[in-house]
């Protein structure tokens, strides 16, 4: 994680009424953005660097920081960022977006640190968060997701070919290397035997907005006491996608396992609470259910990062989500059961 320059960093405080900075420590977790404790005379903060953020496009940033605002008023956990003194919660400076949001104590919880009743609320918390956002936002008039298209199995096939030959390239192969091959080669056979299984654009569920990276790393919970989440954080990916398919998506990250099974049970009572927040019905889920294993059969993001970026951040992931795609073609009916009982 870089450091912030004490330039930037002092002409960003003054566009505040924060105080004098004291310490300026960047945080370590989470794969995307620079974030940054920043401790002043006043209080301490969260300062981010928006890395995707456009100086020339601050709208989607904006967009976001209404929104948080907006669910902060239905009682919702977030923290919305704070305004400078020109009543701006985007600043520019030199051609980067930054935004200052005040600081939550607070911990990550993974699924496996969870109990059953922890996970139906947090199920109910995602629900109150897809309905929500369809009160506080207006709907894009041409989402992206309605045009996109289950991934193709020779495009995927093309993509293994191209790692196979990148891993096999390596002049002195390491454990990562060895498991990257062989569940490759594994995926590639996973895909030959299911590639009828490919999901059609009728099977696209509900669209609407969502958080679109909601994961163990984006909630934190109360530090002492009570296990309550105080914070849904990272809004950068509010998008309009399939509700469903975000529901899906983050139990697979929260409840998956070491040895790369799902906690099913966690699954169920998370699944339950979400229907009942949103309406949606298990046809609904069960359509996502199939889109996203179709995508993470197809999905090879951790192993793009680590050879062709070489950025080995997610390389600690990989195991356990590699061989998720395997275990839950194996388990399919009871994963769908899970999501839709």
């Amino acid at each position: 994680m870089r450091r912030l320059e004490e330039r930037t960093l002092a002409e960003l405080v003054r566009r505040y009424d924060t105080g004098r900075p004291l310490e300026c420590a960047p945080l370590t977790e989470g794969l995307l953005n620079h974030g940054y404790r920043l401790a002043t005379t006043r209080g301490v903060f969260f300062l981010k660097h928006h890395l995707d953020g456009d100086p020339e496009d601050i709208a989607p940033l904006l967009r976001q920081h209404r929104a948080t605002a907006a669910l902060a008023e239905l009682e919702l956990p977030v923290a919305p960022p704070l305004a400078d003194r020109d009543g701006r919660t985007v600043v520019v400076h030199r051609d980067r977006c930054y935004a200052l949001h005040p600081w939550i104590e607070g911990r990550h919880r993974d699924g496996g640190q969870l109990s059953r009743a922890q996970s139906r609320r947090l199920g109910a918390l995602l629900g109150r968060v897809h309905r929500a956002l369809e009160l506080v936002i207006w709907r894009a008039p041409r989402p992206r997701a309605a045009c996109r298209g289950a991934a193709a199995p020779a495009e995927t096939d093309a993509v293994i070919d191209q790692l196979l030959g990148r891993v096999r390239a390596r002049p002195r192969r390491t454990g990562f290397d060895e498991l990257a091959e062989h569940r490759l080669l594994e995926r590639r056979v996973l895909l030959r035997a299911h590639a009828h299984l490919r999901p059609g654009p009728a099977e696209v569920p509900a669209e609407g907005w969502v958080h679109g990276d909601f994961h163990p790393l984006n909630l934190l919970y109360r530090a002492e006491g009570p296990v309550e989440p105080v914070a849904i954080v990272d809004w950068d990916r509010l998008d309009v996608q399939p509700r469903a398919e975000e529901a899906v998506r983050a139990a697979a990250i929260f409840f998956l396992r070491p040895d790369g099974s799902l906690a099913l049970p966690k699954v169920r009572a998370y699944a339950r609470a979400y229907r009942a927040a949103t309406g949606a019905s298990p046809a609904e889920l069960a359509a996502a259910v199939h889109r996203v294993w179709w995508e993470r059969l197809n999905d090879f993001w951790m192993l793009r990062w680590h050879y062709e970026r070489r950025d080995q951040r997610a390389d600690p992931q990989f195991a356990a989500a590699a061989a998720l795609v395997v275990w839950w073609t194996t388990h399919a009916p009871a994963v769908r059961d899970a999501f839709c009982d």
